[in-house]
């Protein structure tokens, strides 16, 4: 049986945390420490999915929780509301209520999976930070703004470039990482798991979090996944990643889809597998075989062992034989025709995004009944028989009347 120290250092070694504020070893003691801390990771609503660079994160999270540490999930229902500019060139859209509520939804089904909600001891708790920010006066939030700088607001590089570009800075987005850092006092926490992307915010919490409860905070930062050929990152905004409402085909499919240099990343990121066993997987198979390992391991903890066997299967059948399937999803379409590009939004929907269709289209990764179609507006008749589609390498669809 593993030590509680032997746990804790392999959680801080295993290379997710890239970055400990104020430091390693504070917050190493604080992990071991009976005494419970109370850590929380915050998301905005801002799309229907989540992808497998959060999923690492609420698996993160169950750790500190077994632990006996008391966890929170937040969702930002009231900052996805406002728009975080991090990552942005211009401002994002600001979401309806009914928007963010629908989303909400979908995440909690997503993450049931990676943490014990059903716990009878020391469950994690959801959270909502609509609850505190909605009953923030006029006079709060001058006090909570009387706490920052403009010129320490402009430190972050968005900013800077578009200030350069000469594009607009509105001052809600100022208010957005007052808002976010303001969620650390109303939880009263001791410490804050992030992206790397978010460690602005998350200092800005830190310090409100000192001046409003006179306590110290914590703020861990965990990588980002990123494809190490194109340095594209996940991103539920852009609708680039491998995304948790995937079915299990497509989340196998996916997997196998990305380069080989991503194997180790979805192991160690995606899966509870020790690094000594990764390790020794990566060495004794070859670049395909520890890929479908991988692909099965991450879609055998969303969709459990039988899915998983099926959906490699039907892998292995499609892709590798290359044989037809009559199991391929099937959808119907209203009418005797339709644009190659209504069509594929008509089968993927909010999985994937408009620019990534069109990307798509134009690298000629479209194919209606085998043929390659590359004009997004080109019209495709629907014979009474169907047409199938095929997407990129990996999804496939039978379009019927």
């Amino acid at each position: 049986m593993k030590t509680r120290e032997k746990i804790v250092d392999e959680i801080i070694n295993r290379g997710i945390i890239v970055e400990f504020l104020p430091d390693k070893e504070s917050f190493r003691k604080k992990l071991l420490s009976t005494e419970p801390m109370k850590i929380y990771i915050g998301a905005d609503p801002t799309s229907t999915s989540l992808h497998l660079s959060h999923a690492k994160n609420y698996m993160l999270l169950e750790e500190f929780r077994k632990l006996g540490h008391k966890v929170f999930v937040l969702f930002g229902d009231f900052t996805a509301k406002i728009g975080d500019p991090t990552d942005r060139a211009d401002a994002r859209k600001q979401l309806t209520k009914d928007e963010v509520r629908e989303n909400v939804s979908g995440w909690i089904e997503q993450i049931k999976p990676l943490m014990d909600f059903d716990a009878t001891v020391n469950p994690p708790e959801i959270v909502y930070n609509h609850d505190w920010l909605s009953k923030l006066t006029m006079e709060d939030v001058v006090n909570l703004a009387s706490n920052f700088t403009i010129q320490r607001m402009m430190e972050r590089d968005m900013f800077e470039k578009r200030l350069k570009e000469q594009k607009p800075i509105y001052l809600h987005e100022f208010m957005y990482p007052l808002m976010q850092g303001y969620d650390s006092v109303a939880l009263d926490v001791d410490a804050e798991l992030c992206g790397t992307d978010q460690t602005f915010n998350a200092l800005v919490g830190r310090t409100l979090q000192r001046k409003y409860n006179n306590r110290e905070k914590s703020v861990i930062a965990v990588n980002l996944m990123e494809n190490p050929k194109t340095g594209e990152l996940m991103s539920k905004s852009r609708g680039t990643g491998v995304f948790l409402n995937f079915s299990p085909f497509d989340m196998y499919g996916a997997i196998m889809s990305q380069p080989d240099e991503m194997t180790k990343i979805f192991f160690v990121n995606n899966t509870r597998i020790s690094l000594e066993d990764i390790d020794k997987i990566l060495s004794d198979e070859n670049a395909r075989d520890a890929k479908m390992r991988a692909a099965f391991e991450v879609t055998k903890i969303f969709h459990g062992d039988e899915k998983a066997l099926e959906a490699q299967e039907k892998f292995i059948k499609l892709v590798q034989r290359k044989e037809s399937d009559e199991n391929i999803p099937e959808v119907s379409i209203k009418a005797k025709e339709i644009s190659l590009y209504d069509m594929i939004k008509a089968c993927v929907g909010d999985q994937m995004s408009n620019s990534e269709v069109r990307r798509l289209i134009d690298q000629k990764s479209i194919k209606v009944d085998g043929a390659v179609i590359d004009k997004g507006d080109e019209i495709i008749k629907i014979p009474e028989n169907g047409v199938t589609l095929k997407i990129g390498k990996k999804k496939w669809f039978k379009i019927l009347q």
